[in-house]
């Protein structure tokens, strides 16, 4: 009975170790080497690939869509160069590495300038949700690029192709962060920039880092013994990379996490309190900066009584580091039975008009800060003297709801394109450090006169440009 049992166990062992074996299938060790060898290589096709494949992908975030930028992932040819660098540091093979890395630095620099030339051409200047999806990146990126780059890996490896490269390809999005930091730097938005080449770090480095894990699960055997203290150097720098490439992404990771629950609390306490017979909850929001939630009531108006026990309530919900602000109205029955909702509580008039009085003070104080740090009358001199088309040149800061501007206003010698109002704008917003400039200029001896306003909104350039010439 046992000699029958043995068997059994020993196929159910075999089968296991089957199922789990990463050797099947496998390259030999010189045709993997071979293989990555190719990798380091620069070839012209590769490059003009690269080049359509960064178009593609720009032209998809560009106009917001997904499939395009998909296709342009799975042409790109990035891939290999992380999986290169990842083997040479198994292999200790600093030689390769230092080949492989200059090759992905060069496909990095062709990808800037491409994407870059791009968003400096095209007419659609406003950043799309895709764009903005690569500027703050989690830690799920990182569990993202760690668990695609073994994959990839993985796949690299076998003698017959698959799907795989291509599907990591896509999942860790190479392509788009690089093309969004070109658009950043097309529009001079720093946000975007470090943001998004932030995110394409962190896939670089995780893509490297897990082919180095496979290759030394794998056995590849060293090409090199490194002495043991140059050894534990490079250990030590690879460690700190990712310390440094880790912790931000942790933080981000924490704060998005954090707001979800905070929508949530919020939500359950909306939902589960303000249920009432007579009086209905018909708005909401959150300020999460300044800890207050708003809520406006219309039907029965609840007692004050009732509004401190709503307070209370908030503990319950971990919310208790925020305070409620309530507005009530109330509903009057009309000759035709039509419920009329008016405002009729002096308190919601007395609080919006102290909300108007406080936000006036401080646009008025913010205004004053402003003129203190900015000193309109050089900026003027200096507007004049780069710009020798402009004469009569005054400048000063206006201050409203949605922040401060400057304003330039003049004369030209010429008629001013596009091009020169984009300048003039971007050259106001950066030596005043506002972000937004308005800018009315007049051209004597022309049909008609006009102003042009540059609006900018958090760096973002969206503006009408309405000239006027008069001959």
């Amino acid at each position: 009975m046992d000699n029958e049992i043995k068997p059994e166990k020993h196929s159910i062992k075999a089968y296991f170790n089957s199922l789990l074996d990463m050797r099947s299938n496998m390259l030999s060790y010189s045709e993997l080497h071979d293989m990555m060898e190719e990798n380091t290589i620069i070839h012209g096709a590769n490059m003009w690939i690269l080049m359509l494949a960064i178009l593609i992908a720009s032209i998809g975030l560009n106009v917001n869509s997904t499939a395009v930028i998909i296709g342009a992932m799975l042409i790109s040819p990035l891939m290999s160069g992380i999986l290169t660098m990842g083997y040479s540091l198994a292999i200790r093979d600093l030689a390769m590495l230092r080949k492989a890395a200059t090759r992905f630095g060069t496909q990095v620099i062709i990808s800037l300038i491409t994407s870059t030339v791009y968003f400096t051409l095209s007419p659609l200047t406003s950043a799309t949700s895709e764009m903005i999806a690569r500027t703050s990146p989690t830690l799920w990126d990182v569990l993202i690029a760690l668990f695609g780059g073994i994959a990839g890996s993985i796949g690299n490896t076998r003698q017959k192709t698959s799907n795989v490269i291509p599907g990591v390809a896509i999942a860790t999005a190479l392509m788009p962060p690089l093309c969004t930091v070109g658009y950043g730097i097309a529009t001079k938005q720093p946000g975007f920039i470090f943001g998004a080449l932030y995110l394409f770090v962190i896939n670089t480095l995780f893509i490297a880092l897990s082919s180095f894990i496979v290759m030394k699960m794998l056995g590849v055997p060293s090409h090199r013994e490194l002495d043991a203290k140059k050894q534990k150097r490079i250990n030590r720098i690879i460690t700190v990379l990712i310390v440094v490439t880790v912790v931000p992404s942790i933080l981000f990771g924490a704060y998005t996490v954090y707001l979800s629950v905070l929508d949530r609390n919020v939500s359950n306490y909306l939902s589960s309190e303000f249920v009432f017979a007579e009086t209905q909850l018909v708005q909401s929001s959150t300020d999460k900066r300044d800890r207050v939630i708003s809520v406006s009531l219309v039907g029965t108006p609840i007692s004050d009584t009732r509004i401190s026990e709503l307070e209370d309530k908030l503990a319950d919900y971990d919310l208790a580091d925020f305070t409620l602000h309530v507005t009530q109205n109330k509903t009057i029955e009309g000759a035709d039975s039509d419920k009329v909702t008016i405002a009729v509580q002096e308190n919601t008039i007395r609080e919006l008009q102290k909300q108007l009085d406080e936000e006036k003070e401080k646009n008025e104080s913010l205004s004053e800060s402003i003129e203190g740090q900015v000193d309109c009358a050089s900026l003027a001199k200096m507007t004049e003297s780069v710009f020798t088309k402009l004469r009569g040149v005054s400048c000063g800061i206006m201050s409203g709801a949605n922040g401060s501007r400057v304003l330039l206003t003049g004369s030209s010698s010429a008629a001013l394109t596009d091009d020169e109002l984009d300048t003039i704008s971007n050259f106001l917003k950066a030596e005043s450090g506002l972000d937004s400039a308005d800018i009315e200029i007049s051209v004597p001896n022309s049909d008609t006169e006009g102003d042009t306003d540059s609006d900018t909104d958090a760096g973002k350039t969206e503006g009408t440009s309405d000239t006027d010439q008069r001959d």
